[in-house]
Protein backbone atom coordinates (compact mmCIF):
# COMPACT_ATOMS: atom_id res chain seq x y z
CA UNK A 1 0.00 0.00 0.00
CA UNK A 2 1.06 3.21 -0.58
CA UNK A 3 3.42 1.81 -3.66
CA UNK A 4 3.74 2.92 -7.17
CA UNK A 5 4.56 0.07 -9.82
CA UNK A 6 7.95 -0.80 -9.06
CA UNK A 7 8.02 -0.38 -5.70
CA UNK A 8 8.36 3.59 -5.98
CA UNK A 9 6.90 5.56 -2.83
CA UNK A 10 4.44 8.13 -3.78
CA UNK A 11 6.49 10.53 -2.13
CA UNK A 12 10.12 9.36 -3.31
CA UNK A 13 8.60 9.64 -6.74
CA UNK A 14 7.32 12.89 -6.67
CA UNK A 15 10.71 14.44 -5.04
CA UNK A 16 12.20 12.88 -7.91
CA UNK A 17 10.20 14.39 -10.60
CA UNK A 18 10.52 17.83 -8.33
CA UNK A 19 14.39 17.56 -8.12
CA UNK A 20 14.19 16.61 -12.17
CA UNK A 21 12.44 19.74 -12.56
CA UNK A 22 14.89 21.91 -10.69
CA UNK A 23 17.96 20.37 -12.77
CA UNK A 24 16.34 21.03 -15.88
CA UNK A 25 15.75 24.92 -15.49
CA UNK A 26 19.09 25.66 -15.37
CA UNK A 27 20.08 23.59 -18.21
CA UNK A 28 17.04 25.27 -19.91
CA UNK A 29 18.50 28.39 -19.24
CA UNK A 30 21.72 27.47 -20.59
CA UNK A 31 20.35 26.29 -23.98
CA UNK A 32 18.20 29.83 -24.02
CA UNK A 33 21.29 31.68 -23.63
CA UNK A 34 23.34 30.00 -25.94
CA UNK A 35 20.83 30.61 -28.86
CA UNK A 36 20.76 34.06 -27.33
CA UNK A 37 24.67 34.25 -28.06
CA UNK A 38 24.50 32.70 -31.26
CA UNK A 39 21.49 35.52 -32.52
CA UNK A 40 23.73 37.93 -31.27
CA UNK A 41 27.04 36.75 -33.19
CA UNK A 42 24.47 36.72 -36.68
CA UNK A 43 23.01 39.98 -35.91
CA UNK A 44 26.52 41.60 -35.92
CA UNK A 45 27.71 39.73 -38.98
CA UNK A 46 23.99 40.54 -40.93
CA UNK A 47 24.98 42.89 -43.81
CA UNK A 48 21.44 44.62 -43.56
CA UNK A 49 19.82 46.50 -40.74
CA UNK A 50 16.91 44.35 -41.11
CA UNK A 51 18.67 41.08 -41.00
CA UNK A 52 20.51 42.62 -37.65
CA UNK A 53 17.11 43.72 -36.40
CA UNK A 54 15.34 40.34 -36.91
CA UNK A 55 18.70 38.35 -35.24
CA UNK A 56 18.51 40.74 -32.31
CA UNK A 57 14.78 40.35 -31.64
CA UNK A 58 15.44 36.78 -31.58
CA UNK A 59 17.71 37.15 -29.11
CA UNK A 60 15.79 39.26 -26.82
CA UNK A 61 12.79 37.20 -26.92
CA UNK A 62 15.08 33.90 -25.79
CA UNK A 63 17.25 35.41 -23.58
CA UNK A 64 17.18 34.39 -20.07
CA UNK A 65 18.82 37.46 -19.22
CA UNK A 66 19.06 41.21 -20.05
CA UNK A 67 21.63 40.99 -23.02
CA UNK A 68 22.83 43.77 -25.47
CA UNK A 69 20.81 43.18 -28.06
CA UNK A 70 17.91 45.05 -26.40
CA UNK A 71 20.46 48.15 -26.40
CA UNK A 72 21.41 47.03 -29.96
CA UNK A 73 17.85 46.54 -31.36
CA UNK A 74 17.17 49.79 -30.08
CA UNK A 75 19.34 51.87 -31.63
CA UNK A 76 18.39 50.39 -35.38
CA UNK A 77 15.13 51.12 -34.69
CA UNK A 78 16.06 54.99 -34.21
CA UNK A 79 13.90 56.39 -36.88
CA UNK A 80 10.89 54.07 -35.19
CA UNK A 81 11.21 55.70 -31.82
CA UNK A 82 7.82 54.17 -30.12
CA UNK A 83 9.17 51.01 -31.51
CA UNK A 84 11.63 51.14 -29.59
CA UNK A 85 10.60 52.60 -26.64
CA UNK A 86 8.66 49.05 -26.67
CA UNK A 87 11.15 46.63 -27.18
CA UNK A 88 12.64 49.12 -23.76
CA UNK A 89 9.37 48.66 -22.31
CA UNK A 90 9.32 44.95 -22.77
CA UNK A 91 12.94 44.91 -21.53
CA UNK A 92 11.94 46.12 -18.03
CA UNK A 93 9.12 44.21 -17.49
CA UNK A 94 10.67 40.89 -17.98
CA UNK A 95 14.09 42.27 -15.68
CA UNK A 96 12.31 44.42 -13.36
CA UNK A 97 15.79 43.61 -11.44
CA UNK A 98 17.82 44.81 -13.55
CA UNK A 99 19.22 48.41 -13.99
CA UNK A 100 20.60 48.51 -17.33
CA UNK A 101 16.60 47.39 -18.75
CA UNK A 102 15.86 50.82 -17.05
CA UNK A 103 18.55 52.91 -18.12
CA UNK A 104 17.32 51.43 -21.54
CA UNK A 105 13.80 52.65 -20.95
CA UNK A 106 14.56 55.76 -19.57
CA UNK A 107 16.56 56.48 -22.69
CA UNK A 108 13.81 55.49 -24.79
CA UNK A 109 11.14 57.42 -22.89
CA UNK A 110 13.69 60.79 -24.15
CA UNK A 111 13.50 59.40 -27.50
CA UNK A 112 9.92 60.08 -27.25
CA UNK A 113 10.01 63.47 -25.43
CA UNK A 114 8.16 61.92 -22.62
CA UNK A 115 10.80 63.61 -19.89
CA UNK A 116 8.87 62.53 -16.42
CA UNK A 117 8.46 58.86 -17.68
CA UNK A 118 12.12 58.80 -18.31
CA UNK A 119 12.98 60.08 -14.69
CA UNK A 120 10.98 57.86 -12.91
CA UNK A 121 12.68 55.13 -15.38
CA UNK A 122 16.06 56.27 -13.99
CA UNK A 123 15.26 56.56 -10.85
CA UNK A 124 14.30 53.12 -10.69
CA UNK A 125 17.57 52.46 -12.04
CA UNK A 126 18.88 54.30 -8.62
CA UNK A 127 16.92 52.09 -6.52
CA UNK A 128 18.57 49.24 -7.87
CA UNK A 129 22.32 50.51 -8.41
CA UNK A 130 23.71 53.61 -6.92
CA UNK A 131 25.35 54.08 -10.56
CA UNK A 132 26.68 57.97 -11.99
CA UNK A 133 24.43 57.76 -15.57
CA UNK A 134 21.20 57.24 -13.19
CA UNK A 135 22.00 59.80 -11.57
CA UNK A 136 23.31 62.47 -14.09
CA UNK A 137 20.30 61.25 -16.37
CA UNK A 138 17.74 62.16 -13.30
CA UNK A 139 19.69 65.12 -12.54
CA UNK A 140 19.58 66.52 -15.90
CA UNK A 141 15.88 66.22 -15.94
CA UNK A 142 15.49 67.60 -12.91
CA UNK A 143 17.80 70.58 -13.89
CA UNK A 144 15.79 71.47 -17.09
CA UNK A 145 12.64 71.58 -15.42
CA UNK A 146 13.93 73.72 -12.93
CA UNK A 147 13.81 71.68 -10.11
CA UNK A 148 17.51 72.81 -9.08
CA UNK A 149 17.76 71.60 -5.80
CA UNK A 150 16.86 68.03 -6.90
CA UNK A 151 19.26 68.00 -9.69
CA UNK A 152 21.99 69.12 -7.34
CA UNK A 153 21.25 66.47 -5.60
CA UNK A 154 21.22 64.04 -7.75
CA UNK A 155 24.66 65.37 -9.26
CA UNK A 156 26.18 65.38 -6.23
CA UNK A 157 25.05 61.25 -5.98
CA UNK A 158 26.30 60.87 -9.53
CA UNK A 159 30.09 62.00 -8.21
CA UNK A 160 29.89 59.79 -5.32
CA UNK A 161 28.63 57.06 -7.75
CA UNK A 162 32.03 57.63 -9.63
CA UNK A 163 30.74 60.25 -11.80
CA UNK A 164 34.10 62.31 -12.05
CA UNK A 165 34.64 65.85 -12.85
CA UNK A 166 31.83 65.91 -14.74
CA UNK A 167 28.93 65.54 -12.01
CA UNK A 168 30.59 68.13 -9.74
CA UNK A 169 30.73 70.93 -12.42
CA UNK A 170 27.19 70.13 -13.01
CA UNK A 171 26.44 69.97 -9.17
CA UNK A 172 28.09 73.19 -8.85
CA UNK A 173 25.71 75.16 -11.67
CA UNK A 174 22.47 73.19 -10.11
CA UNK A 175 23.63 74.69 -6.68
CA UNK A 176 24.31 78.13 -8.06
CA UNK A 177 20.77 78.08 -10.20
CA UNK A 178 19.29 77.00 -6.74
CA UNK A 179 20.50 79.67 -5.26
CA UNK A 180 23.24 78.30 -2.63
CA UNK A 181 25.93 80.42 -4.02
CA UNK A 182 28.51 79.18 -0.76
CA UNK A 183 27.80 75.08 -2.00
CA UNK A 184 28.03 76.06 -5.77
CA UNK A 185 31.54 78.10 -5.35
CA UNK A 186 32.57 74.73 -3.00
CA UNK A 187 31.79 72.18 -5.48
CA UNK A 188 33.69 74.08 -8.33
CA UNK A 189 36.36 74.59 -6.17
CA UNK A 190 36.93 70.92 -5.88
CA UNK A 191 36.09 70.72 -9.33
CA UNK A 192 38.65 73.02 -10.66
CA UNK A 193 41.25 70.58 -8.31
CA UNK A 194 40.08 68.09 -10.33
CA UNK A 195 40.59 69.39 -14.07
CA UNK A 196 43.50 70.73 -15.98
CA UNK A 197 43.97 74.35 -15.75
CA UNK A 198 41.07 74.23 -13.32
CA UNK A 199 41.58 76.92 -11.67
CA UNK A 200 42.04 79.44 -14.46
CA UNK A 201 38.33 77.82 -15.65
CA UNK A 202 37.20 78.38 -12.39
CA UNK A 203 37.39 82.11 -12.34
CA UNK A 204 36.27 82.32 -16.28
CA UNK A 205 33.40 80.28 -14.55
CA UNK A 206 32.35 82.60 -11.63
CA UNK A 207 32.85 85.35 -13.74
CA UNK A 208 30.37 84.42 -16.64
CA UNK A 209 28.02 82.99 -13.38
CA UNK A 210 28.05 86.87 -11.75
CA UNK A 211 27.83 88.64 -14.79
CA UNK A 212 24.42 90.19 -15.00
CA UNK A 213 22.39 89.01 -18.23
CA UNK A 214 21.13 91.84 -20.54
CA UNK A 215 17.49 91.78 -21.19
CA UNK A 216 16.21 90.87 -24.70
Amino acid sequence: MGQWPGGCGKRFCYQSRKEKKTLQIPLLNSLRQFVADFAGRRAEASGSPRGAARWHRMACAVAPTFVPSYWLLVELLREDRWGARAVAQRAAERFPDNPDAWMLLGQSWLGVYRHQEALASFEQALVLDERPDAALAAGQIYRRSGQFSEAAARFARAYAAGGGPEALLQNAEALFEAGDAQAADQALALWASQVPDGESQATALRAKRNTPRRAG
